[in-house]
């Protein structure tokens, strides 16, 4: 199995570079420096902390789009143009070719996240340079562990992509699917929490409020793993008290993402 398993794995990450991927991710690095430097020119008073701010917010809403870009040209192309004719008549289970190529998404966008989460933390502490704040970002254990939660909501991403470029009819579903389920996964416990406090903001709040609640029931709450607050403060008492039950829960709805992927690769009939 370890003979089968590794090649494919290479194969995967041979076709993302085929696919323009290191432009992608040169074009990615590049529009969270800029991004991060030019709010920072803007703030007059913290400018670190709102280049940090703004560059997790990139790093969050633009690297989804380059997972759905890879799972698109490593699984939804693969059944569009016929490829698995070639990857799947291999003497190795189904369930193996969708790993080698979940393995390979994860891998580029956790590589992708490290490089782009070192370019953000160097280009913060050049701005700290030129002014001392009162208080000081945090660019050491609070900042690691903001991006490992950043990396599990990634995770949580590529599973749901994994499952919607198996079982969907075209490539252009994943990528609807995948943000619309980020857009949601990530506001639904804000919109509650805003409901329960100002229920002026809609008529018949509770109403509006039940109905979201129950999200939480089918959703993973995404917006509960942004925990930037400690390292834009370097304070790690601002970490959710609950972030336990919130890393338990995200690990087992990408578990179970993946389950029902490989389930329905295997039950996939191909013409």
């Amino acid at each position: 199995m370890r003979r089968a398993f590794f090649p494919g794995y290479l194969l995967g990450l041979r076709l993302a570079l085929r696919v323009r991927f290191v432009t992608l991710s040169l074009g990615f690095l590049a529009f969270v420096v800029v991004s991060a430097y030019l709010a920072a020119q803007f703030s007059g008073r913290q400018p670190a902390t709102v280049a940090l701010d703004v560059g997790l917010s990139v790093i969050r809403l633009a690297l989804p789009f380059v997972v759905v870009f890879i799972t698109q040209e490593l699984l939804s192309k693969e059944f569009d143009r016929r490829y698995f004719l070639s990857s799947l008549s291999f003497p190795q289970a189904r369930h193996i070719f969708l790993w080698q190529r979940f393995i390979s998404i994860s891998f580029l966008s956790f590589s992708l996240l490290l490089v782009a989460s070192l370019v953000l933390a160097f280009a913060v502490w050049f701005v700290a340079q030129g002014y001392e704040q009162a208080t000081p970002v945090a660019l050491s254990v609070p900042y690691v562990v903001t991006i490992l939660f950043t990396a599990l909501d990634v995770l949580v991403l590529t599973a749901l992509a994994t499952l919607l470029a198996v079982t969907a009819s075209t490539s252009s579903f994943v990528l609807i699917g995948t943000l619309g389920f980020m857009l949601v996964a990530r506001s639904f416990a804000a919109i509650v929490e805003l409901l329960t406090r100002n229920q002026y903001v809609v008529s018949d709040a509770e109403t509006y409020r039940q109905g979201m609640g129950l999200l939480s029931y089918l959703l993973p709450d995404l917006g509960a793993l942004d925990v930037r607050m400690i390292t834009l403060y370097g304070r790690m008492e601002l970490l959710p008290a609950n972030w336990p039950w919130s890393v338990i829960s995200c690990l087992a709805y990408a578990a179970a993402m993946l389950a029902l992927a490989m389930l329905a690769l295997n039950r996939k009939r191909f013409t």
